[in-house]
């Protein structure tokens, strides 16, 4: 049975019950269709918007008009994307897992995998980064590039400015004392070629990515950074 068909079947049971006016086990049919990642071809041809909205407004049910009214607000939401930037949400999505190759990076759906994927997802819905969306959505930013993307990249504006502020602060912080480095001879100068350092470690990025190490030549005083 195909998506288009499955839905039918529950959009038909629903147009039964509306026309019988026994709405019992419509909950079951609505969970059900929550489960069902729709694409904007099924919802048009199916029209099972409208199946669910009679059911809506015939159930007394509480729990029935609830969901019934998220299911079709989320739909909404897809028409509206579509009308906006003619972008169908679920085949994008579907593009970002298949043609960028998530998979084929990792070679399974591990933790890793699925952690790449809900980052996409996390940053994707956002409200607070409508940017990132409406980039992906009018095709400025490609499939294949918002699925390597990393979370700085990713991240809205107020984000990033906040990230550079705090960034900053740790090298001037860095500069100015040094108080809590380690020495090390692990590290080489460039300017004098000593081996008399000091290092200290600040999260400047995410969580997720690497930690930036500092260091500083004691007998030159020359500093760098690498990540």
């Amino acid at each position: 049975m195909t998506e288009n068909q499955h839905v039918e079947r529950i959009g038909r049971k629903l147009d039964k019950m509306v026309q019988k006016n026994n709405t019992d086990g419509a909950l079951d049919l609505l969970r059900e269709l929550k489960t069902i990642t729709m694409s904007l071809e099924t919802l048009q041809s199916t029209r099972v918007g409208m199946s669910v909205n009679a059911v809506r407004k015939q159930s007394s049910d509480q729990e029935v008009q609830t969901l019934a009214k998220t299911l079709i607000k989320s739909w909404k939401k897809l028409i509206d994307d579509y009308k906006t930037f003619g972008a169908d949400c679920s085949l994008l999505a579907a593009q970002i897992e298949e043609r960028s190759q998530i998979f084929e990076d990792f070679k399974s759906t591990d933790i890793k995998y699925k952690a790449r994927l809900r980052s996409r997802i996390s940053n994707l819905k956002d409200q607070k980064n409508p940017d990132l969306r409406r980039n992906v959505l009018s095709g400025n930013i490609s499939t294949q590039r918002i699925a390597s993307m990393t979370s700085e990249e990713m991240a809205s504006e107020e984000l990033k400015k906040i990230r550079e502020t705090l960034t900053q602060e740790s090298i001037r912080e860095h500069q100015l004392s040094k108080v809590g480095g380690s020495k090390t001879d692990m590290f080489v100068c460039k300017n004098c070629r000593g081996k008399n350092c000091t290092y200290t470690q600040v999260q400047t990025r995410s969580a997720d990515e690497p930690m930036t190490t500092f260091v500083v030549c004691n007998d030159c005083g020359k500093r760098w950074k690498f990540c």
